[in-house]
């Protein structure tokens, strides 16, 4: 009896199809698991060298209310009033937040207005329930 089946006379062809299917799939994986680019040329817009949490001046805080009006230290005035204050404050930089019952329609309106007269806003989140 014997254990190992005896090998064939006419040789077996080499099927190359599903090898290229192996060398395709490693192409893609390596792919998309590589970098395109080495890390020293990646852009990043974090400078932060000209403030200090320490020592600089923090950044403003405006509450846009669900009327529109957003309110700046002691003052609750229209986007349109407010800004000609900011600019003479020397604001070039503020942090927008919102109160509970303002729309998202508000918020865009006012963060837009302020954004288009050169004053950078970030969105400052009030709570953990705010979306």
């Amino acid at each position: 009896m014997s254990l190992v089946e005896p090998r064939p006379k006419r040789p077996i062809p080499i099927r190359i199809t599903p090898l290229i299917d192996v060398v395709f799939i490693l192409l893609v994986f390596f792919m998309l698991t590589s970098r395109l680019l080495p890390v020293d040329h990646l852009e990043l817009a974090n400078n932060t060298s000209s403030r200090s949490p320490a020592t600089g001046e923090p950044i403003p805080e405006l509450t846009v209310a669900a009327n529109g009006r957003v309110q700046w230290q002691d003052l609750t005035l229209p986007p349109e009033a407010l800004l000609p204050r900011l600019i003479a404050a020397g604001i070039t930089e503020v942090n927008l937040g919102t109160r509970a019952d303002t729309s998202l329609g508000t918020f865009t309106r006012a963060l837009s207005e302020l954004a288009a007269n050169g004053i950078d806003v970030h969105w400052k989140r009030r709570s953990a329930k705010t979306p």
